[in-house]
């Protein structure tokens, strides 16, 4: 069953808007974020949030995604949506915060010591004999502007934070019975049978006249403008162009050649056996340690005579990959292995036999059986990749310097970008027909929102200034001004008449097929009986939906069941109208038990987040938080963008 409400998303969220309550996070659209109060995007407990700190907040939103998803398209990052996103994260931890304070819960230095023992980064800054190498866990936060009492603090602020919403999430549950009435409900079948009148059906009956095309285009001359372009130039800085004008110097190649040689020319690969017994994580600690004994007892076997050992892991090793072959695991490098073992292999010499040692897996006893050294690379070998890295390098740092010439440049000579351009020695490109939405198949700065958004301001398009230098992206800095501006016009008719006639025929026919549609409905309820122009009764359901449109299903499971037959009438749009007639409910088939325990655990899952929910929005309430950006709706940002629905 579980199969599909994986692969209905749609469904499943229906439930959850039909039985428990809508997602956590109400994502919003902005086309306008600026406030009205001065500023004032949001208040919570009487503070303030301002227009600056959203926008500062969602900067680093943005880099933080860009830097984790270097392929994410950079118009989702950008986008209203996200603004909208950012700001509503900005409250729930304004709330969270406030209810923390108000609450008095605190972290204890055991809750915070085991959440830092526990941490990834901070684990991969131990030695070897499990103490931290402070001077690496400086610098790491160093590199994010932190000291260790600083991040410290916030990690303790964070695990106070969590306690709040924790007590909650953690306590839901849903009974069985609740469980299995919302589901059952949810998932039952109908009996139906269905009329289509499909528009494609009607369009072949309408013959336009010009005046109707005329009029039609009177009426809706916004369908048929011609966009705003554009003629313009700009200037891109960025790592490759400083590196073509980089000659590395003879003598710096050899001293990084010297410094780094056995670093770049390959990574150290060993060879080992083990024996396995097997004991996973979530077995109990009678079984692991059963196992653990047994390890030893090996151990102690291999140790009196280590020239047996494949024999004794092809006797007793409980990994089938290797146990055949005496334990052998073949080269391998860091990485490759779990981490207690990886440790385990690269601190033993050839031929050394470990103690046991624990993994997730179980008990393992190694063997080294060989270390294979990369081949350092001579200079003129490695020249190629030399030259290309301190080329990258040193284009960095000259990146660095001339970012700040480049945004004053562009600024201070706002009238064109010749000067800046000759001064970094950069090329001024040209491009026409450049839109305020990105064209098709474009890539690189002409693809970039925010660049183009600048380009199509009131001060660019009227006085024909630089844009401001504009980051598109990693060490990528652009600006742009326009030659000459076309603004968005409405086409002649006779340019767009095929386009009026198509436009034309879709509105008519959907009138009409929805027209007979509505009559039909009519008659077919006064009179049952005279309703034969039905399919015939076939099952629907959420998991069977027949192909049918989403909106059929849903009409006919919506149906009021209380008296049987009944009639329904949807309205398909474009595609036309639909009659369905519900003649009976048809129990859901009962899951097998194993589905059904599933079903029942991630019914508990959406409870336990309705209940999360619930309590979050009882403390919106409690601390006054407010959003004060306006959300339009989706009609409205079609209207500004000169789209009729």
């Amino acid at each position: 069953m579980f199969d599909f409400i994986r692969k209905h998303t749609k469904w499943t969220m229906a439930l959850l808007f039909l039985l428990i309550v809508p997602s956590f996070i109400l994502v919003g659209m902005n086309s306008n974020p600026s406030s009205e109060k001065g500023g004032v995007v949001a208040k919570v407990d009487g503070t303030e949030i301002t227009q600056p700190e959203w926008d500062r907040e969602h900067l680093k939103e943005v880099d933080r995604l860009r830097a984790s998803m270097p392929t994410l398209d950079a118009k989702l990052l950008d986008s209203p949506e996200a603004r909208y996103a950012t700001l509503e994260r900005m409250v729930r931890d304004r709330v969270v915060a406030v209810a923390a304070e108000k609450l008095k819960l605190s972290t204890s230095d055991q809750h915070l010591a085991r959440e830092l023992q526990n941490s990834p980064e901070i684990a991969a800054l131990r030695r070897a004999d499990g103490s931290l190498d402070m001077d690496r866990y400086r610098q790491l936060l160093g590199t994010q502007g932190m000291s260790p009492e600083m991040f410290e603090a916030n990690v303790r602020t964070d695990l106070s934070r969590r306690q709040v919403l924790a007590g909650v999430s953690g306590s839901g549950f849903a009974s069985n019975s609740a469980a299995d009435m919302a589901l059952n409900a949810y998932f039952e079948k109908r009996e139906i049978q269905l009329a289509r009148f499909n528009a494609a059906d009607y369009a072949a009956k309408l013959t336009p006249t010009d005046a109707d095309l005329e009029q039609y285009y009177k009426a809706n001359e916004k369908l048929f403008q011609a966009p705003e372009q554009a003629s313009i130039e700009y200037v891109l800085l960025d790592l490759e162009a400083l590196k073509k004008g980089i000659a590395v110097n003879e003598a710096d190649l050899k001293t990084y050649y010297e410094q780094n040689a056995r670093q770049l020319s390959g990574t150290e690969e060993r060879r080992a056996s083990h024996i396995l017994i097997t004991a996973s994580k979530t077995a109990s600690p009678e079984e692991r340690e059963k196992a653990k004994t047994k390890a030893e007892e090996l151990l102690a076997t291999v140790k009196k005579s280590p020239e047996n050992f494949a024999d004794v892991a092809r006797k007793n090793s409980q990994d089938p990959g290797s146990a055949t072959n005496g334990g052998d695991l073949d080269f391998f490098a860091r990485g490759a292995m779990v981490k207690s073992f990886e440790d385990a292999a690269f601190s033993m010499n050839k031929g050394d036999i470990s103690e046991v040692v624990a993994s997730d897996f179980g008990y393992h006893i190694i063997k080294l059986t060989d270390i294979k050294a990369p081949k350092q690379r001579t200079f003129e070998e490695m020249r190629p990749q030399l030259e290309a890295e301190l080329q990258k390098q040193q284009a960095q740092k000259k990146f660095s310097e001339a970012a700040e010439a480049f945004s004053n440049g562009v600024y201070e000579q706002s009238d064109s970008l010749k000067p800046v351009a000759e001064r970094l020695k950069l090329e001024v490109k040209t491009a026409g027909n450049v839109g305020r939405q990105p064209a098709s198949g474009v890539t690189g700065a002409l693809a970039n929102p925010k660049f183009l958004t600048a380009l199509f301001s009131p001060d660019s398009i009227e006085k024909k200034r630089n844009t401001e230098a504009i980051e598109v992206g990693p060490s990528q800095l652009v600006s742009g001004r326009i030659v000459q501006y076309t603004p968005a016009r409405t086409q002649p008719l006779a340019d767009v008449k095929d386009n009026v006639r198509q436009r034309w025929l879709a509105q008519r026919s959907a009138e009409e097929a929805r027209k007979d549609g509505v009559a039909k409905l009519t008659e077919w309820k006064a009179a049952p009986s005279t309703a034969t122009a039905l399919t015939s009764p076939i099952l629907v359901s959420r998991e069977q939906a027949q192909q049918l449109p989403v909106q059929v299903v849903d009409a006919a499971l919506r149906a009021d069941t209380g008296a049987l037959p009944i009639f329904s009438g949807i309205d398909l749009g474009a595609q036309g109208y639909a009659i369905v007639k519900v003649n009976k409910v048809v129990p859901r088939d009962a899951p097998l038990e194993a589905a059904a325990k599933q079903e029942r655990s991630q019914y508990g899952q959406w409870w336990t987040s309705a209940e999360a929910l619930a309590y979050y929005n009882g403390l919106k309430d409690r601390f006054k938080a407010e959003i004060l950006v306006v959300k339009p709706t989706v009609a409205k940002l079609n209207s500004e963008a000169g789209v009729t629905q």
